[in-house]
């Protein structure tokens, strides 16, 4: 589906962009004192000065909008057990997994700031893991992360004593897994309120195979 698009300006003069989904979501200009207060927090904390449409849509329940700028905050954009790097491919690779091209695009995005490759982003956007900019240990937790995003009942000790062969921790593959059900439920989010993509890097998900390479 097409999404429209246009921009109006708040009193500050700062532009606002309006999109056509398939929910409402909560613009800036619209939002209550509440919505306006993590809005503000979440431009002060990450240094930008635009709100990104999914945090609009868990604006349509403000204590939902308040604790996924904190997880955000404390598991995603930071170095954690994982680096944002590796945290970072993780999003791309599960965004399209998940066909959701506006996670996929956005994610991609950030990737590249972390020394991301034309490559790897072409790979992971397509669900491939088969590429030298990817390490061998890298693939096996990617290989996990896909278990987890498409088959998580299916997961064994096996498959952590496996990781943990390769030198992946068991707090490394716990926060992996934390990131891979969250994009699990941030790419259901955006593809049914109907997010398009920001076109940051013009990344679409293979239609199809993408869950089998």
């Amino acid at each position: 589906m097409k999404k429209s698009q246009d921009s109006a300006s708040t009193g500050n003069d700062r532009a606002i962009t309006r999109i056509v989904t398939n929910l409402p979501i909560v613009q800036e200009d619209a939002a209550t004192d509440s919505e306006a207060r993590s809005y503000a927090n979440y431009r002060e904390r990450f240094g930008r000065p635009d709100v990104p449409g999914i945090l609009k849509c868990f604006a349509t329940h403000p204590p939902l909008l308040e604790q996924m700028i904190a997880l955000a905050s404390n598991l995603l954009f930071n170095e954690g057990h994982l680096p944002r790097r590796v945290k970072e491919m993780i999003a791309t690779y599960v965004s399209a997994l998940n066909d959701c091209p506006y996670c996929l695009d956005s994610h991609a995005s950030f990737l590249r700031t972390q020394g991301g490759s034309d490559e790897l982003l072409t790979a992971l956007s397509n669900g491939k893991l088969e590429v030298p900019s990817i390490s061998a240990k890298e693939r096996q937790l990617l290989s996990f992360v896909r278990k987890v995003t498409n088959e998580s009942y299916k997961v064994t000790p096996d498959d952590i004593r496996e990781l943990n062969d390769v030198d992946w921790t068991q707090l490394q593959i716990a926060e992996a897994t934390h990131i891979t059900a969250l994009f699990a439920f941030f790419n259901r989010v955006a593809n049914t309120f109907g997010l398009p993509s920001q076109h940051r890097l013009d990344l679409d998900p293979a239609s199809t195979n993408s869950k089998d390479n």
